[in-house]
């Protein structure tokens, strides 16, 4: 992780520097592939005594926390730009963790995977007749999904004339798309 240290109309020490230096090193223990920070205090002109630090964070995945805290001691604000630093990163990891991606086993035993076909086999294709599938309506998709155990997908006819697929989920709610 690259860290940018900067003052705009201001001296920074090298206890300044070190202070926030150290406070951003306490971020990487919410494991989120901290690319870059950079941090820019700036002396505000309208209030002789006050200070502004910038904390501009950037994540992988082209995720950026941008925090900006007004002070009137330099650690002070340094203090409660990392605090809420360290608040949006908990939110975030949050968020990453309790993100579940559905795999093949959570579709459960009946599933049958597409991929367990053999190539080495020549695969017959025969021709249906379209009159014999007709589009289905609400009812009856909900209907032919409960009764069958390995078919997932139905597509069927919206009340605007859209084709739609409804599927079964894991949980054994149905979606639709």
């Amino acid at each position: 992780m690259s860290k940018n240290i900067v003052g705009r109309r201001f001296d920074l020490s090298e206890s300044i520097r070190e202070h926030i230096a150290e406070s951003i090193d306490g971020l990487k223990k919410y494991n989120l592939e901290i690319i870059s920070s950079n941090t820019i205090v700036t002396a505000d002109n309208k209030s002789k005594e006050g200070v502004s630090v910038e904390l501009v964070i950037n994540l992988k995945d082209k995720n950026t926390i941008v925090i900006t805290q007004r002070d009137k001691d330099v650690y002070a604000a340094t203090d409660k730009a990392i605090d809420r630093a360290k608040k949006a990163l908990r939110r975030h990891a949050d968020k990453i963790k309790s993100h579940k991606v559905m795999s093949f086993k959570d579709l459960g035993v009946e599933a049958e995977a597409v991929l367990d076909l053999e190539t080495e086999e020549e695969v017959e294709l025969v021709p249906m007749d379209l009159e014999l599938h007709k589009p289905l309506d609400f009812e009856e998709a909900i209907d032919a999904l409960k009764a069958e155990k390995k078919r997932q997908f139905i597509v069927f006819n919206d009340h605007d004339g859209l084709m739609r697929v409804m599927y079964k989920r894991a949980d054994g709610k149905f979606g639709l798309y």
